[in-house]
């Protein structure tokens, strides 16, 4: 579904992928773990379209969108949910899943509310509420929601449970599988290594830029290396 080629993206004067390529399958969850500053997010961030490379290229669904604008790749069902959520505080929960579906015209949308509704009850329970006012793990839900109004393919979450309470925690990896269970594809990137590799089926590591290890979740999961520096 998705293929990365030679992927290098820079800040200036700063390497930030130093040619990475990898690929995901339809109907997995493939994970990028590493640590802080590695390039997990500015991969999303590139394949998204928030970020152009200085060289490679990016194929979905075989064809190229490589520096496309950010709409036209959420159009062809490649969406991101932001590290930091960046729910639109001031609006209600029900008027930030409506900011989902805003480019859709088919007359499917409010019944797609009612399925986030029923995925995430209190989301349900709370659509008239402000979304600034709902606590971190609400705010996850919702912005994994909003990203559902859109009808991915493929949905690229960004690290999905920083800053959240261990219990919250196992609740976002319990949506993951949920949103996995009912087709859709998910690129995670995730400082959890852990939690990660227990809900994918494949993994890359990143280390300044560079993809320095892959292969199946289970097999990294037992892998020295791995345990020594992600898992502890």
């Amino acid at each position: 579904m998705l293929v990365v080629e030679d992927l290098q993206v820079g800040y200036g004067a700063i390497i930030a992928l130093r040619g990475i390529s990898f690929k995901v399958e339809s109907g997995q969850v493939v994970t990028l773990i590493g640590a802080n500053g590695a390039g997990k997010s500015t991969t999303l961030n590139t394949l998204s379209g928030l970020l152009k490379p200085r060289a490679g290229r990016i194929l979905f669904e075989n064809v190229d969108i490589t520096g496309k604008r950010a709409d036209v790749i959420s159009q062809k069902g490649l969406v991101q949910v932001p590290e930091g959520r960046l729910i639109i505080a001031p609006m209600t929960v029900q008027e930030n899943l409506e900011m989902g579906a805003y480019k859709r015209t088919d007359s499917e949308i409010n019944s797609d509310i009612q399925q986030v509704f029923e995925r995430f009850p209190r989301l349900g329970e709370r659509r008239k509420q402000k979304a600034g006012s709902l606590s971190g793990g609400e705010q996850q839900m919702l912005a994994v929601g909003r990203a559902l109004m859109m009808r991915p393919k493929l949905i690229m979450l960004d690290e999905p449970s920083m800053g959240l309470a261990p219990m919250l925690v196992n609740e976002v990896f319990s949506i993951i599988r949920t949103i996995k269970a009912q087709g859709t594809t998910i690129l995670l990137v995730e400082q959890n290594a852990r939690k990660a590799l227990q809900v994918a089926d494949y993994a890359y590591v990143l280390e300044r830029g560079s993809i320095v290890k892959e292969g199946s979740a289970a097999a990294l999961q037992a892998d020295e290396e791995v345990i020594q520096a992600y898992l502890g």
